[in-house]
């Protein structure tokens, strides 16, 4: 009797947990058990591509399917292409339980990842934006050798000179102008992923002290553009820029009588010479209209730009031309418009510069142009408060603030 009773109780027990599993809401829907167990388990695998490194190879490296990595690439061809990965560069993959890819992310550069997701159709591709935390960074140096050397080492800190050094391109060449014991002082962005600082934004404000003279600059944006003004409102745009190559040695000057080293007569030298190494990039100067493009005999390979107001520049000894650059072709300020060599009659690299206006050679070296746009009056208010500001950061920097920048950044956010 009491084993008919046990197994009654068990089928009834059975029977009721069943119909509990199948039990349907108002909607008709079957009410599943919740077991609190993820639906999926993925298996991540991350790493920065290595030299010589393909995308194939890293499939062939973790077994995955090579039939999966023809479909990224599919899916990705009108966003990025993945036929060429660059060393350095992170990558994840994530795999599900069927050992199929469930995602795949590439950074394409400091501010871009390609991100593609499989989908019902099979992949979807997209760049995504690098959401950085912006802190508020204060730096300051003083000049020692070089602009560069006094920032430091790294590539955050050459790209953070490079900055500055195009900030004020217009008021400091800084191979003639720059003295030691010159000082800057710098108010930046600084980017963080996760805490962790990645690289310099845009410099918000800057002061240079140059040969006792002070310059400043503050970042300003009206119109839906941003440029660098001085402390009256006037941009810091002229319409040339003070040299057409930056962190390089003047070779020689502009003069009427110097001394040809390879000819050994004295004649006039109606430019200035840029000694640098082969393949440094030129700019143009200024916005115009290139009327010359080609070898042009002891000048070798030379570009001519014709600008507004009767202004023309001459670029000579090139080893090769900017892309595109050619006759009758328009021109921005700064631009590449070719790299630097020794073609011609040359002992060596360099840029010769020269500047002429109707049709008379000038020294470039001491070339003053007006200024460029100034922010509209009804702005000045909002672009006052913001210098203050800004002057009262510029202020607080000591010269030796760049050993202290670690701590300034983790204290400071915008």
């Amino acid at each position: 009797m009491k084993k008919i009773l046990v197994l009654i109780l068990f089928l009834s027990v059975t029977l009721f947990t069943f119909n509990l599993k199948n039990e349907k809401d108002n909607s008709g829907n079957n009410i599943e058990e919740d077991t609190g167990q993820p639906q999926e388990c993925y298996q991540e695998i991350s790493d920065t591509i290595k030299k010589g490194e393909t995308l194939y190879d890293i499939f062939r490296k973790y077994r995955l399917d090579i039939g999966e990595f023809i479909k990224l690439r599919e899916a990705s061809a009108n966003v990025h292409r993945l036929c060429r990965v660059y060393p350095g560069r992170q990558y994840k993959i994530l795999i599900d339980n069927s050992s199929q890819i469930n995602e795949f992310e590439y950074w394409i550069d400091d501010d871009n990842i390609l991100n593609i997701k499989r989908i019902e159709a099979g992949f979807f591709a997209e760049k995504k934006k690098v959401e950085y935390e912006k802190r508020i960074l204060h730096i300051g140096g003083i000049i020692k050798d070089s602009l560069i050397q006094s920032v430091g080492e790294g590539k955050g800190n050459i790209l953070l000179a490079l900055q500055l050094s195009d900030i004020f391109a217009w008021d400091i060449d800084f191979t003639t102008d720059l003295r030691n014991d010159d000082e800057f002082r710098i108010v930046a962005e600084g980017l963080y992923l996760e805490g962790e600082f990645k690289k310099y934004g845009e410099i918000l404000s800057a002061e240079f002290l140059n040969n006792s003279e002070a310059y400043r600059a503050y970042r300003f944006e009206y119109d839906g553009e941003a440029d660098y003004y001085d402390i009256d409102g006037k941009s810091l745009r002229r319409s040339f820029l003070k040299a057409p190559l930056s962190f390089r040695r003047i070779s020689s000057g502009f003069t009427y009588k110097r001394f040809h080293p390879i000819l050994k007569i004295y004649r006039p030298h109606l430019g200035v010479d840029y000694a640098a190494p082969t393949g440094t990039p030129v700019s143009g100067v200024g916005d115009g209209t290139v009327i010359f493009a080609g070898y042009k005999g002891q000048n070798g390979n030379q570009v001519i730009i014709k600008h507004p107001n009767g202004y023309t520049t001459y670029y000579g000894h090139l080893s090769k031309f900017g892309k595109g650059i050619r006759k009758g072709v328009k021109v921005k300020q700064g631009q590449v418009i070719a790299y630097v060599g020794s073609t011609g009659l040359a002992t060596g690299p360099h840029l010769d510069y020269r500047v002429k206006i109707n049709n008379k050679f000038v020294n470039p070296l001491t070339l003053k142009l007006p200024r460029g746009r100034a922010i509209p009056e009804k702005l000045m208010a909002d672009f006052r408060n913001f210098k203050s500001g800004m002057d009262t950061r510029l202020a607080s920097i000591t010269p030796e603030a760049f050993a202290v920048a670690e701590k300034i950044k983790e204290e400071e956010k915008i």
